[in-house]
């Protein structure tokens, strides 16, 4: 059945695949943008990922703005929409609080309020970290008792977007139960391309992890033989988000998209490092000393990261169970991560326009 839609941050890598998932399945999509003028741009790279471009419409408007921007003609554009897909962010390293809770947060609470406002179903992306409950006490968060949070210490110690993206869920979540509004939350682990394609975008953490075994600067392998970072390829976390969004019994319930064969680390980087024939780091750095290191100034330039992206570097493992129960209902299954990886590693290659090393 066609239903109408309502996607932010669709311009953006999740967001590209998203629309053309709905759209292939025949669903109408309107979009929140900045520069309508890019609509046709964004139908382009649609169209390239496989949906169809001519069900994609948009919307002017801005997260930073009251009541998104919309004018009142757009305004009851979407209000037909069965869901609200809330997948804008700004994610960089380094985010002052103030920034980062402008869009990030305060963002995020106005499109909670628009989905509610009009009875919409709300799903938020939000984030795999947010299921690993040590570390959410380490930092100072109780989850069970969120309002008790010392935010600015939460964003002294994790960065701007972590700690954004935490107080956002927190707060949409008491906002849409003070509303008696409807909000599924799907938690991706880190994205990696596509399985067939290996599309992915620039900026993406996989890519720059990609990058810096192209380039050399990853001579390391940080952390011990115990930790990884959990994958997730991107078309997987896409149809696991439409299953969640249309699904009656995921009303208000959370999902994570994460591929527990997902590596080591050390595995990890292995294999992208065979894929593109370079020499693939040999010896572990603990993340203190790391952190440590890229305290210095000129470092983590040189290495191309920053110590915040060293907290999604983990040991712990996670509840898989909810994921595991919707997986089975809409027969869902990660596509082979290996091939997946190789995929994105040839497709970041080219898109650097880099030899692999001899």
């Amino acid at each position: 059945m066609s239903v109408e839609c309502f996607v932010t941050g669709g311009s953006g890598f999740i967001g590209q695949h998203l629309l053309a998932r709905l759209t292939f399945s025949g669903h109408k999509v309107w979009v929140l943008m900045r520069h309508v003028s890019n609509l046709e741009t964004l139908r382009e790279q649609v169209r390239q990922l496989g949906g169809e471009p001519s069900r994609i419409h948009a919307v002017q408007g801005d997260l930073n703005q009251q009541e998104l921007g919309l004018n009142a003609a757009d305004r009851q554009r979407i209000a037909a929409a069965s869901v609200v897909f809330h997948l804008a962010a700004q994610f960089a390293w380094g985010l002052p609080l103030d920034q980062a809770r402008a869009v990030n947060v305060d963002g995020a609470l106005t499109v909670a309020r628009l989905a509610a406002s009009q009875r919409s179903r709300l799903l938020m992306v939000g984030g795999y970290m947010l299921q690993n409950i040590a570390h959410l006490n380490s930092i100072g968060i109780d989850h069970q008792r969120p309002e008790t949070t010392d935010w600015p210490a939460v964003y002294q110690r994790v960065g701007g977007y972590e700690a954004s993206k935490l107080e956002a869920h927190f707060a949409v979540i008491r906002d849409m139960q003070a509303q008696q509004a409807d909000c599924t939350i799907v938690h991706p682990a880190t994205v990696c391309g596509h399985s067939e394609s290996g599309h992915i975008l620039a900026g993406q953490p996989v890519t720059e992890l990609i990058r810096g075994l192209v380039t050399g600067k990853l001579t390391a392998i940080p952390g011990s033989p115990r930790h990884w970072l959990p994958l997730v390829s991107v078309d997987y976390l896409v149809a696991l988000m439409v299953a969640a969004a249309f699904d009656p019994a995921m009303a208000n319930q959370q999902a994570l998209a994460l591929d527990e064969r997902t590596p080591n680390l050390q595995g990890l980087l292995t294999h992208i490092a065979g894929t593109l024939q370079v020499q693939a780091p040999r010896h572990h750095l603990p993340l203190g000393l790391l952190r440590w290191l890229l305290k210095i100034p000129g470092v983590a330039t040189h290495l191309g990261t920053s110590p915040e992206s060293l907290n999604f570097i983990q040991t712990a493992r996670f509840d898989m169970s909810q994921s595991r129960e919707l997986e089975s209902r809409y027969q869902l299954k990660h596509p082979d991560l290996e091939i997946t990886l190789e995929k994105t590693a040839q497709f970041v290659r080219r898109a650097l326009m880099v030899s692999p090393a001899p």
